[in-house]
């Protein structure tokens, strides 16, 4: 029998933070920075109304600014036409200032997939991914300005957390993506007789940053993406998937939010010995801790929860591995589970490399042989530096 081959983890190209005991740095708090200016994203209905009380208008005014912004995508006064010429302008400026400036914006995917690069109001870059598919639109989105998780294969962690977004700058990047939409940038329609989505459909929070960690703005924009338009962008929450690598306690925190979302686990390892140093924060909340907290959130929603599991040549796409992760998710129950193996983009010469065709056949076939539903995932942006972190990395 061939001796199995491990490849260990390990950066390329920078050097991880680590300790005074030489474990990875995990910044958990949010540096203290300027935040951005309020934002009426950033308010509820109630709050709204008063403010535009406290700026001099009727409290109508705020619902009429709400459905510019989250039903025709728009912040510009000159749009707004049932508003007073005399104030708009200076309305405008204070309910909706400018949160996202485009700095650069890439195709690929035949115009189906559109990656953008954002300068948030303080310099900080953060980015965002959407993608156009058979009967829907799914945008990935961004939480933080950088990420504290200090992950040694993810291009976001390099630099660690900058700062948490604010709910508006979260939200502004859906209402970015509508507008791009509305005015027929996503490619051209459909002409096989299938369903277009004329707005995002489905948000994904795999962009840059760890969502659990900025758990409160995070919960704050959710709240609005589902409030029902004008209040907010009348999107389902079932249709928006929470990614983690693994913040357990705010795992069953967010199990007890009465959101149907989609929870998504940033596995990758089935064993603490490697996920240790793959996910540095499995120090903190190990594989068992994690998949519990995953488990309870699937028996408080009633939501299967799904598992991210990036295979890597020779390092986590082991046989055995494939045969342990399903006995893990096998002990706490069936149906409760789905496992999206992602396919890594291929880098020649590097330890973060994809795994062979036949190797992820087999990881995939042992999964599925044990009962696991298993779905390869279908990557998009390749060529454009599709992991979320590459484009602001390359323009930081």
């Amino acid at each position: 029998m061939s001796e199995i081959k491990q490849v260990r983890p390990r950066t390329e190209g920078w050097t991880q933070k680590v300790e005074a005991d030489g474990r990875p740095v995990l910044q958990f708090a949010s540096p203290r920075r300027t935040q951005p200016p309020t934002h009426l994203a950033d308010l509820t209905p109630e709050e709204r109304a008063a403010k535009a009380v406290e700026l001099g208008v009727p409290a109508f005014r705020a619902k009429q600014l709400a459905t510019h912004y989250f039903t025709h995508y728009t912040s510009d006064p000159a749009e707004m036409t049932d508003l007073p010429a005399s104030g708009r302008e200076e309305l405008v400026a204070a309910m909706l200032p400018p949160l996202l400036t485009e700095v650069r914006r890439l195709r690929t995917d035949k115009g189906e997939t559109i990656k953008f690069l954002w300068r948030l109001f303080d310099g900080a870059l953060v980015e965002s991914v959407l993608m156009r598919y058979p009967g829907r639109v799914t945008l990935c989105v961004s939480s933080q300005a950088g990420c504290g998780m200090n992950c040694p294969f993810c291009a976001t962690g390099q630099a660690g957390l900058t700062r948490n977004m604010s709910a508006a700058e979260i939200v502004a990047q859906v209402v970015e993506a509508n507008r791009a939409i509305a005015n027929g940038e996503l490619g051209g329609l459909r002409r096989d007789g299938g369903h277009d989505a004329p707005r995002v459909t489905n948000i994904v929070f795999m962009g840059m940053g760890e969502p659990l960690a900025n758990y409160n703005r995070l919960m704050k924009a959710v709240r609005v993406m589902v409030a029902p338009q004008p209040n907010g962008l009348g999107m389902s929450a079932r249709n928006i998937t929470v990614s983690s690598v693994g913040l357990a306690p705010a795992i069953r925190k967010l199990a007890d939010e009465d959101l149907p979302l989609t929870f998504a686990l940033s596995l990758h390892a089935p064993d603490d010995q490697l996920r240790d140093e793959l996910i540095p924060v499995n120090s903190r909340w190990k594989v068992d801790e994690a998949l519990d907290a995953a488990y309870h959130y699937y028996e408080v929603t009633g939501r299967r929860v799904s598992i991210e599991y990036a295979l890597i040549k020779d390092m986590n796409d082991h046989a055995w591995r494939a045969d342990l992760l399903a006995q893990k998710l096998n002990e706490r129950g069936r149906g409760w589970v789905h496992v999206n193996p992602i396919p890594l983009n291929p880098t020649p010469g590097s330890v973060w490399t994809s795994s062979e065709a036949d190797v992820t056949a087999e990881f995939i076939r042992r999964l599925e042989e044990s009962g696991i539903p298993t779905t390869l995932r279908d990557t998009r942006g390749k060529e454009i530096d599709g992991a979320c972190g590459q484009l602001a990395a390359a323009d930081g």
